[in-house]
């Protein structure tokens, strides 16, 4: 049996909540100010002060001799890892705000680390029911938009390592169903595009597509995710439409990066 899907808490805490977010942009960002931190998270300056200051003394973040925070010793990435987490993150940052104006409907990048995707930018859209920012979030790969589209790009051969048995002993639960999820990812590969339905948020609906490098190889998936109540299948050509050509756009840059 599969995990069970992840669902908000029936009584968020704001203060928790605000906290981890900034430490999660520390992790993916590598430095911010506390300016910086108020205005991505809508909070007062004071108030994003405070936040920053428990970080630094829980070891989550650090502060240098020019008052910027930068990531702690227990969120520490890899320095290559956060290079490219960066880097994949910045050149993102525009185009998914241009999604966004477009579709007015949040918009993600994700990328893929053996059998989990995370979510490494987010920008949330104006209107009141709306599915709120996953940046920072690790789900189950198969599990998401952008996942399964990094998942598709791999060979049976790849594919089963990532889901070999022997990965799973201490949670036989987890492992999805390689047969049918070969399948499912033949058919994305088709057609270059997912469709997520309530697989990682119930009421939850994602449309994403792969985003490549100069080589072609699939770098992130970028997505949207809206309210199931909101979706018609009538506007998927448009949406996938809009976001390829963002992911086009995304690639030329990255290409011009490197």
């Amino acid at each position: 049996m599969d995990k069970p899907l992840k669902t908000p808490p029936p009584y968020a805490i704001a203060s928790v909540d605000h906290a981890l977010r900034a430490a999660t942009m520390l992790q993916l960002e590598g430095s911010l100010t506390v300016t910086q931190v108020a205005e991505r998270l809508g909070v007062a300056r004071s108030t994003a002060h405070r936040l920053l200051a428990m970080l630094v003394y829980r070891d989550f973040a650090v502060r240098d001799e020019n008052r910027v925070y930068r990531v702690g010793p227990v969120l520490e990435l890899a320095t290559h890892s956060r290079s490219l987490v960066s880097r994949l993150r910045t050149a993102a940052l525009p185009h998914l705000h241009r999604v966004v104006d477009r579709l007015n409907e949040t918009t993600n990048l994700t990328i893929r680390t053996g059998d989990t995707a995370r979510f490494i930018a987010s920008v949330e859209c104006d209107r009141a029911l709306r599915v709120g920012s996953r940046e920072g979030m690790v789900f189950p790969a198969h599990r998401t938009t952008g996942g399964l589209l990094l998942l598709a790009e791999l060979s049976e051969e790849e594919l089963a390592e990532v889901y070999a048995s022997e990965h799973y002993r201490d949670r036989p639960q987890e492992r999805p169903d390689l047969g049918a999820l070969s399948a499912e990812l033949k058919g994305i590969a088709r057609s270059g595009f997912a469709v997520n339905r309530n697989r990682s948020e119930r009421g939850l609906v994602a449309v994403g597509v792969p985003v490549r490098d100069a080589e072609g190889t699939v770098q992130a998936g970028l997505s949207i995710s809206l309210p199931g109540t909101r979706y018609d299948p009538l506007d998927l050509q448009f949406l996938v439409s809009t976001l390829q050509a963002a992911a086009r756009a995304l690639s030329a840059d990255l290409a011009g990066t490197a």
